[in-house]
């Protein structure tokens, strides 16, 4: 069985938007800038990334490949192990953060290796912004990793649908719509704060999160390897992404879903406190004894 974070969400998704792939295991921790980036001055929507995109201002190798975006989800076509894809999140105060996990091709180890590599463009993107109908991804200084042309077609025979945003479904536009302002008793967390070792407050003691320097992170829910992409902002801001896991039964606590649901992070004395988009607490940390 297989797991993503945003479980009911995200199965919904998948039936409307064509599914999801991603192959099961634990993430690897590969280099990529410190997960931080400046909100832009305008909110914007970030669901103007949805669409099929020609990519340009990258390397060589990835120059003209077709990017898609639907709802949490990213593929890349034009590889021999194509298509790559992954997941993304990103907020109206213009951070970002995506990541591939995994290939359809049959190419071996070779695909497989594709899987669990993110290209450097896509790991470096932290932040986003739309210039005119051109979304651009930034990195943590503000440069352009990437720019998205529009009028990409996707390859004869793909079995996804385009994907635009007069079609995403009314019940996922609230996960894009800007967060609720933390609790005044709360103080944001920031990037500093955020990295090292986490323990669930409760629950099984072999669960744990371990959020990297490098932007990605790690963790078990108990019995089960899991890891992704992380970015944190102004006033707690937090965005995560999760890879597919392969589920063993155990008593577990869903650590994935508690990041994958937050858009804030806030200390509440020693305590690390998760909320989702409503202000709801999604899960409750705290930092790992050395």
């Amino acid at each position: 069985m297989v797991r993503r974070g945003g479980r009911t969400l995200l199965a919904l998704l998948c039936l409307l938007l064509a599914g999801c792939n991603g192959q099961p295991g634990p993430a690897p921790a590969d280099g990529g800038p410190a997960p931080v980036v400046s909100p832009g001055p305008h909110r914007t929507d970030p669901l103007g990334l949805v669409g099929v995109w020609t990519l340009t201002g990258v390397a060589e190798r990835d120059a003209g490949r077709v990017l898609w975006f639907a709802p949490y989800e990213v593929r890349i076509f034009g590889t021999r192990c194509a298509p790559l894809s992954g997941g993304w999140r990103a907020d109206p105060d213009g951070l970002f953060v995506a990541e591939i996990s995994g290939a359809s091709g049959h190419d071996g180890e070779s695909c497989w290796a594709a899987s669990m590599s993110t290209p450097d463009w896509l790991r470096r993107a932290t932040g986003y912004r739309i210039e005119g109908n051109s979304p651009v991804l930034l990195d943590a200084s503000g440069r352009i990793t990437a720019r998205l042309i529009p009028g990409a077609r996707l390859p004869a025979g793909t079995e996804v649908t385009p994907g635009e945003p007069s079609g995403i479904p009314d019940e996922v536009r609230p996960s894009f719509a800007p967060a609720a302002p933390l609790p005044p008793a709360r103080v944001p967390a920031d990037r500093d704060t955020l990295v090292g070792r986490w323990v669930p407050v409760r629950g099984n003691r072999l669960a744990y999160v371990e959020l990297a320097t490098d932007g990605a992170w790690r963790g078990s829910d108990g019995c089960n390897s899991e890891g992704g992409r992380w970015v944190s902002g102004t006033a707690g801001a937090l965005l995560v992404t999760t890879r597919p896991v392969t589920l063993m039964a155990c008593d577990n606590v869903p650590v994935d879903y508690w990041l994958w649901a937050a858009r804030r992070a806030a200390f509440d004395g020693d305590v690390l406190v998760l909320l989702d988009g409503q202000g709801t607490e999604t899960g409750r940390l705290r930092r790992a004894p050395r």
